[in-house]
């Protein structure tokens, strides 16, 4: 991966919103609103890669006690299958197993192939099918995975 990783700033909404609008249809993609407020949310995390040209992906995530949720991760098209989102979760999972997180979340559209089998690649397994989750008409697997103390131990975060 040649993107460095460092924290989310206030600077980076706007980026991240247009990032978020090509990775997802409309009707999944957030709304700036709802992108501002899963940002402000208590025990809200979010980490940004940057590449050359730019934010090369983000990772949204929420923590509430030991359980954590990933509410999104995203990664510009032409940075997929680089490392990006392997090094944004890791990064997230150990800033989460941090904050004594040890059980997290997810949803995704049981349509989006490449994306279920990256969740299972990082070890997370499917728990349930949410009917109708997206838009109304869209299924989702509910995904989860338990963090153990040995993984992310070589993730690392560049503070810039």
């Amino acid at each position: 991966m040649d993107a460095g990783l460092r924290p989310y700033n206030s600077e980076d909404v706007e980026a991240l919103y247009q990032l978020d609008q090509q990775c997802y249809p409309p009707g999944i993609a957030y709304s700036r609103r709802e992108m501002k407020w899963y940002l402000r949310l208590p025990g809200a995390d979010c980490l940004v890669a940057e590449g050359d040209g730019g934010i090369a992906g983000f990772i949204i995530t929420e923590r509430e006690h030991d359980l954590g949720h990933i509410v999104t991760l995203d990664v510009a098209e032409a940075q997929r299958r680089r490392g990006v989102g392997t090094a944004l979760l890791g990064a997230a999972e150990a800033r989460m197993m941090e904050a004594g997180v040890r059980r997290v979340s997810l949803e995704t559209a049981t349509d989006n192939a490449p994306a279920v089998a990256f969740w299972k690649k990082h070890g997370y397994r499917t728990v349930a099918v949410l009917k109708n989750y997206y838009m109304d008409k869209l299924d989702a697997y509910e995904m989860h995975k338990v963090l153990m103390k040995s993984e992310n131990r070589n993730s690392k975060l560049e503070n810039r």
